[in-house]
């Protein structure tokens, strides 16, 4: 390899830039992070973390501190409730219950502000001798030089001007990714068309209102004029919010978004306004994750509209995924070919994502409201309203795998974020959680590596596996307890980013195996 600055250069330490640059330090990974911001910005976004995404915490060691920063009192809970018109209406129910699929995943889901999730994430960060933060940095352009990736990048005050060079640069600096553009990476995109509002007020009258709904943390109204789309309220803290909601063309900062507010929950209440914003209401996904050697990752890779909270979540999964693929390369226990399975399994995910969740929620919900009225037809309305709670599975259907990629054994089909939740291991798949012998829990005894996990009744082909790792210079760890067993078979191969990524009776072709596994 050529002599560079950095073996890796990451553009953006927001959440996912940051939980990047944690991933492959822990990996031993030299790491340079180009972060525009000295402190995270205040604005209250990615708040709904999933199980999955607070296992990635656990791997990253700081779960426990980012539970700590959540400020909203666990007496408040987290959950969410759809409502018709406004907040004070008698048709509700409850609304993306996260906790339901607790039971597959080694910890339980989190909700807090992305501002303090960057902040728990920064401190891990700073406790890690790899990497390198430049913040007030931002880059100009990036470029494929052949053996190494060149970067150059810039003060924002402008009394500084760098040329980096790494292995690999990773754009995570946003929806208008500078890395993207400049890095050849095109972008397709879904435009609804809508301008979209932000705003972040306090209320503690709000607060009072709305102990009538007990655990819940967000709101999700629906009106028969925004044809699906949602206006939505979340609490940040006690007597903090955030709403948004689509607004006509050419609204600005001084329209009365205090009355607007106020239909909405259904009655007048004091306020304060802190922040109003704008956006455009659209879906954008690279046309492939990588040029060469440039990645993107987070919303530079992909974006869209904050419902059903996705998108961060997708982005630290992006992370999960990237991290171990590129330590894997640079430490020389896999071949390049491995990075083109980033692009083959994240971007398949969000498109089902964006398709079978985010943009089917917005065209169901328009459906139903200009389909039933309770001012027309009472009796109808509500035996539909109350069959879409019964009906309600957007929880349980979110399940994203890699059935069909390149690095999983016998599979077929492609990946997906339609999934289904079972205890049972499935190749391709999460791997569930399981207790083993003496109530140890299997996340503890998983490795920053492949994981064989054995039920002690195919020796053979446990040795065979092990064998041909150290051929290949491949870190596994083997795990043998009977309680693997439960998982549906003897032998179980686990990534570094804990999928599944073979399973079977017996470790015939164990070379044949691991080289899928490696991406050839």
């Amino acid at each position: 390899m050529a002599q560079t600055d950095f073996e890796v250069i990451i553009a953006g330490g927001g959440p996912v830039g940051t939980a990047l640059a944690i991933d492959l330090a822990q990996r031993g990974i030299k790491v340079l992070v180009l972060e525009r911001h000295a402190q995270p910005q205040p604005i209250p976004k990615g708040q709904n973390l999933t199980q999955r995404t607070m296992e990635s915490f656990m791997a990253w060691g700081c779960e426990k501190e980012l539970r700590a920063a959540r400020p909203i009192p666990a007496d408040i809970g987290m959950g969410g409730m759809t409502l018709y018109k406004n907040l004070l209406t008698e048709y509700h129910y409850d609304w993306l219950n996260r906790a339901s699929v607790n039971a597959y995943y080694a910890t339980g889901n989190e909700r807090l502000p992305q501002y303090e999730t960057e902040k728990v994430l920064r401190a891990r960060a700073a406790q890690l001798e790899t990497i390198t933060f430049r913040y007030g940095w931002s880059v100009e352009r990036v470029s494929d030089e052949g053996d190494y990736a060149q970067v150059v990048a810039s003060t924002l005050d402008g009394t500084a001007r760098d040329t980096l060079t790494a292995h690999y640069v990773v754009g995570c600096d946003g929806s208008r990714s500078p890395t993207r553009t400049t890095g050849g990476i095109p972008q397709a995109f879904s435009d609804h068309g809508r301008l979209m509002v932000l705003l972040v007020f306090k209320s503690m009258e709000l607060h009072e209102l709305l102990k009538r709904y007990p655990g819940k943390a967000f709101f999700n109204v629906l009106t028969p004029e925004l044809e699906g789309y949602w206006q939505f309220f979340g609490r940040v803290d006690v007597g903090s919010w955030f709403f948004h909601a689509p607004v006509p063309r050419g609204t600005t900062e001084d329209h009365d978004f205090t009355s607007l507010l106020h239909e909405i929950v259904g009655t007048p209440f004091d306020l304060e306004m802190q922040h109003v914003g704008f956006w455009d209401l659209r879906v954008a996904i690279a046309t492939s994750y990588r040029n060469g050697r440039i990645f993107v990752a987070g919303d530079a890779a992909h974006s869209h509209p904050p419902y059903g909270g996705y998108g961060i979540n997708t982005g630290f999964e992006d992370a999960r995924n990237l991290g171990w693929k590129l330590a894997a390369v640079l430490q020389g226990w896999a071949a390049a070919p491995l990075l083109d399975s980033y692009d083959l399994e994240r971007r398949p995910v969000f498109a089902s994502t964006a398709r079978d969740f985010i943009e089917r929620f917005i065209d169901e919900d328009n459906r139903f409201m200009q389909e039933f009225d309770p001012q027309k037809d009472k009796e109808r309305f509500e035996k539909a309203w109350f069959a879409r709670n019964a009906a309600a599975a957007e929880v349980a259907n979110f399940e994203p795998n890699y059935e069909g990629s390149p690095l999983v054994a016998d599979t077929h089909g492609q990946p997906s974020a339609q999934g289904s939740h079972s205890l049972q291991a499935r190749a391709g798949h999460h791997l569930p959680p399981l207790e083993l012998a003496q109530g140890r829990q299997l996340w503890s005894e998983l490795s920053a590596g492949y994981t064989l996990l054995s039920s002690g009744a195919a020796h053979e082909g446990t040795e065979a596996l092990r064998q041909a790792a150290a051929d290949l210079t491949m870190p596994l760890k083997v795990v043998e307890d009977p309680a693997v067993a439960a998982y549906g078979a003897d032998l179980i191969l686990v990534r570094p980013d804990h999928f599944v990524a073979w399973m079977g009776g017996d470790g015939r072709n164990a070379q044949k195996i691991l080289a899928v596994t490696l991406g050839g």
